[in-house]
């Protein structure tokens, strides 16, 4: 066998520099998955909202579309609006007004069965408020315990991105949102 020279030992180290990097990150990729992502909200499967017979509280129809170039914070309600229907409100505007000059990139809407009282939805001026005529007329995204009482993030292509808890963490939806406008090329 004859010995490795100085130059071929050089050689060596050089293509290992090169090619280093790209193993570390195809092992990386295999085998670390990290500990918590940067959302907050969780991610759902982006699938276009397509809920049939929705109307407007004048009574015509409301079509998601008209919504679309905007990103939607979304409440689904049961029933009546409860105390936790409220906060949830009450968070979504805060979310909404605490992005300034971004806001008018975001709507608020709510999906009820009914129309908010009149004092509660003079509070919430600009609130979209839609009527669903059942709760197979929301589709399986939205209905269900996974959908009913919770905040969900629709895109500008009206496809619902992520979900919150029941009782979310105003800040951390902040957070999301901002991050989402930042770097959102759409809406």
């Amino acid at each position: 066998m004859a010995a490795i020279n100085r130059g071929q030992i050089k050689l060596l180290l050089i293509l290992a520099l090169f090619v280093a990097p790209f193993l570390l990150a195809d092992l990386a990729f295999r085998y670390w998955k990290p500990d918590r992502f940067g959302n907050y909200g969780e991610l759902v499967e982006a699938t276009q909202l397509q809920p049939a017979g929705l109307q407007a509280p004048d009574g015509t129809v409301f079509d998601l579309a008209s919504l679309r170039g905007k990103w939607v914070l979304l409440l689904v309600q049961a029933g009546a609006c409860d105390a936790a229907c409220e906060r949830n409100l009450y968070l979504m505007r805060q979310v909404r007004q605490a992005t300034g000059r971004e806001q008018g990139r975001i709507e608020r809407l709510l999906l009820a069965p009914q129309a908010l009282p009149g004092a509660l939805g003079a509070e919430h001026a600009g609130l979209r408020q839609v009527r669903y005529p059942d709760w197979a007329a929301l589709g399986p995204q939205l209905a269900g315990a996974k959908g009913v009482g919770r905040i969900h993030l629709v895109d500008p292509l009206g496809r619902l991105v992520l979900r919150y808890p029941p009782e979310p963490d105003g800040r951390r939806m902040l957070k999301d949102l901002q991050r989402l406008l930042k770097y959102s090329q759409i809406g």
